[in-house]
């Protein structure tokens, strides 16, 4: 059996991997939300000062990691855990001053248009944003040329007709991989050609985590050899899966420039 620092400790993750082993598997909600977040920022450019709003943040994790890495401003927005508890663990982090926990449901924000040099997403945009008009709704409260980021859980082809035995059977836990919730994931073709028909947006590019199956029934492995798993693990369907269905998605873009923004509205 593999020693779970084995299953936590990355090379491919280099930051992840300087945050305390138990404060990650105390603190997750489904994959490894820091992993996914350093991946993400890959492909973003982020500076110090920047505002970003990390929306579906969970226990903040994500938030502390933008913060912490990149010296940005983060809105810690989620609707399901409450402020005052990610506010400790803002506090317990030492980042009071750059952090800011919110509660707020997705398609009800309350800032300016043009707030934010960048909004990302970790594990929770597929619960809203499959919505064709959303992106334009979001795109509002980035800067021009800013930037937008999430990462999903996907589909690395197209289904069958019938979802795949291993995973919509049971486990040996009891449970299946494949719940209606999974109707959101999505392929990376399918994401990008969401996201490339709104105006308000350029430079949609999609692509694939290399591994990223593996990367999740690790973290599974890990959580279950900790007793720390709050929901039941689906390390037994992943492992079967080998990645031919199931892994990561990362998708990125830029706020159209005013400009073009502009000379769109007048041609209309």
């Amino acid at each position: 059996m593999r020693e779970r620092n084995d299953l936590i400790k990355k090379p491919e993750f280099p930051k992840s991997g300087q945050y305390d082993e138990t404060w990650v598997l105390d603190n997750q909600m489904g994959p490894n939300a820091l992993w996914l977040a350093e991946w993400l920022c890959e492909s973003l450019t982020i500076s110090p000062g920047m505002r970003i709003l990390d929306l579906g943040c969970g226990r903040a994790m994500t938030s502390i990691f933008l913060a912490r890495e990149f010296s940005a401003h983060v809105w810690a927005a989620d609707l399901w855990v409450d402020p005052d508890q990610n506010w400790e663990r803002i506090v317990a982090a030492d980042l009071g001053e750059r952090v800011c926990p919110l509660r707020m449901e997705a398609h009800a924000l309350p800032f300016a248009k043009g707030y934010f040099d960048a909004i990302i997403s970790i594990d929770s945009y597929h619960y809203f944003g499959t919505d064709v008009l959303y992106l334009n709704y979001i795109s509002d409260f980035i800067k021009p040329g800013g930037m937008i980021g999430i990462v999903v859980p996907g589909l690395m082809q197209l289904l069958p007709d019938e979802i795949p035995a291993h995973l919509a059977a049971p486990q040996s836990n009891g449970t299946s991989f494949w719940e209606e919730d999974c109707a959101s994931f999505k392929t990376a073709d399918w994401w990008q050609d969401h996201w490339r028909w709104s105006s308000a947006t350029s430079d949609v590019r999609a692509d694939i985590m290399p591994d990223g199956w593996r990367h999740w029934r690790d973290f599974e492995s890990a959580l279950e050899l900790s007793g720390k798993n709050i929901f039941p693990s689906c390390a037994e369907a992943l492992e079967q899966d080998q990645g031919d269905y199931i892994g990561f998605i990362r998708l990125t873009a830029r706020r159209t420039a005013q400009e073009t923004l502009n000379l769109y509205n007048f041609t209309l």
